[in-house]
C-alpha cells in the first residue's frame, strides 16, 4: 500500500479540475458500464447506444456529456471507449489554439476511435467550424500556401466519435451542440450512491472502513463523486494516524471536522460566502463580483462551483439583483433570521 504525504488540509476540498493530490485517483476510476455507480438513466440509454453500434459495426454516434463538475464526464468517457473496445484520444477545449492542432489530431486517429474534448465550450470559434464537417462528413479543409496561390484540400477522415464535456452547455454554439446525436447531462449522485463508490474506492486502496465510516463521508461529499474520493483519501490520513487505519464514523467525523467540513458538506468558502451575505449586506441582495471581492475569490469559481450546491440545498437565491442568503442558511450559521419578510 502506499502511503500519500500531501496533507494539506488547509486546501479547498472543492475545486474544478482534477489536482496533483489526484494523481492515484485515475486508478479509482470504473472501466466499464457494469462498475460504473450511478447516472442509472444515463448508462441504460448508453448501453443500448454502444450495443446498437457494435452489432452494426459502426463507430457511436458523438456524444456531448454536460453537468456540474466532478460527477465523472471523463471517466464516462473512457467507459465508452473501453466498451467499444477502441483507443481514446483526450484533449482539452483550451488546449486546442489554432485549426492545425485540431487537424493533426483528427489525422491520426483511426477508424472507431473516441477523441474527448474536455471544457469544449471553450474551444476557439474558428477551430470549432473546423468541427463541423469533420462532425457531420468526416472530412476536413486545409488550406495549403497563402496569398493568390493557396489551395484548399479536402481530407477524408475515419469514423471516429467524438466526446465533448462541459459543465456550461449553455455556452455551447447551437451548430456544435446540435451536432451531437447522443446527448446525455450527469445528475448529483444521492448518498447511498457515494457511499457505494467510497466503499469501492476504499477497497482498490486497501483502505479498512465500515459502513457507517462510508456513510458519514458520503453525506458531506456534496453529491460528487470526485470530492467523495478525496474526502477519503484525506480522512485516510487521520484514519492510519489516529484511528489505528480503521475508517468509522467517528473516525470519519472528526477528520471532517478538522478539515473544516460540516455535517452538510459546507467548507470554509461556503460558510465564509454565506456570513459575508448575511453580515456585510444584509442578506443580499448583493452583486457576484462585489461578494468575490469580498471574500476574495474570483467572480467564475463561486458560480460554478459553490453556487450550484449552496442554490440546491435552498442556501441561497439567485436573482436579477443579486444574490440573496434565505431562512435556511441563516438557520445553519446559527444567526437569528431578520424579522421582516425580504422581498426577492
Amino acid at each position: 500500500m502506499s502511503i500519500d504525504f500531501s496533507n494539506d488540509y488547509s486546501a479547498p476540498i472543492v475545486t474544478t479540475s482534477l489536482t496533483p493530490q489526484d494523481d492515484g485517483e485515475v486508478s479509482l476510476r470504473p472501466k466499464f458500464l457494469s462498475d460504473y455507480t450511478g447516472q442509472e438513466k444515463a448508462k441504460q440509454n448508453l448501453s443500448v447506444y454502444i450495443e446498437a453500434a457494435k452489432r452494426r459495426q459502426e463507430s457511436l454516434d458523438h456524444v456531448l456529456l454536460y453537468g456540474p463538475p466532478g460527477l465523472g464526464k471523463t471517466t464516462l468517457a473512457g467507459v465508452i471507449a473501453n466498451e467499444m473496445g477502441t483507443n481514446i484520444r483526450v484533449t482539452s477545449g483550451p488546449a486546442i489554439e489554432k485549426a492545425g492542432d485540431l487537424a493533426a489530431l483528427l489525422t491520426n486517429l483511426s477508424d472507431g476511435d473516441v477523441l474527448f474534448i474536455d471544457e469544449i465550450h471553450r474551444l476557439n470559434r474558428a477551430v470549432e467550424e473546423i468541427l463541423y464537417p469533420a462532425m457531420e462528413d468526416y472530412s476536413i479543409d486545409i488550406i495549403v500556401g497563402k496569398g493568390p496561390s493557396a489551395n484548399s484540400i479536402r481530407l477524408d477522415l475515419p469514423r471516429f466519435t467524438l466526446i465533448g464535456a462541459t459543465t456550461r452547455a449553455g455556452q455551447l454554439s447551437s451548430p456544435l451542440r446540435d451536432r451531437f446525436g447522443v446527448q446525455l447531462r450527469l445528475e448529483l449522485y444521492t448518498q447511498d450512491e457515494l457511499a457505494r463508490i467510497i466503499r469501492r474506492s476504499a477497497s482498490l486502496l486497501s483502505i479498512e472502513i465500515d459502513s457507517d465510516g462510508a456513510a458519514e463521508m458520503a453525506s458531506r461529499s456534496r453529491g460528487t463523486p470526485r470530492i467523495a474520493n478525496r474526502i477519503l483519501r484525506r480522512v485516510r490520513d487521520f484514519a492510519q494516524v489516529e484511528y489505528d487505519g480503521v475508517i468509522t464514523r467517528e473516525a470519519a467525523d472528526h477528520a471532517l471536522q478538522r478539515m473544516e467540513i460540516d455535517q452538510l458538506g459546507l467548507d470554509a468558502v461556503d460558510r465564509r460566502m454565506l456570513t459575508a451575505i448575511i453580515q456585510n449586506y444584509g442578506g443580499g441582495p448583493v452583486g457576484l463580483e462585489t461578494l468575490a471581492a469580498t471574500i476574495g475569490e474570483e467572480a467564475v469559481t463561486l458560480e460554478d462551483v459553490y453556487e450550484p450546491y449552496l442554490m440546491q440545498i435552498g442556501f441561497l437565491a439567485r436573482t436579477p439583483r443579486g444574490r440573496c442568503a434565505t431562512p435556511l442558511a441563516y438557520a445553519h450559521l446559527g444567526i437569528e433570521s431578520p424579522q421582516t419578510q425580504m422581498e426577492f
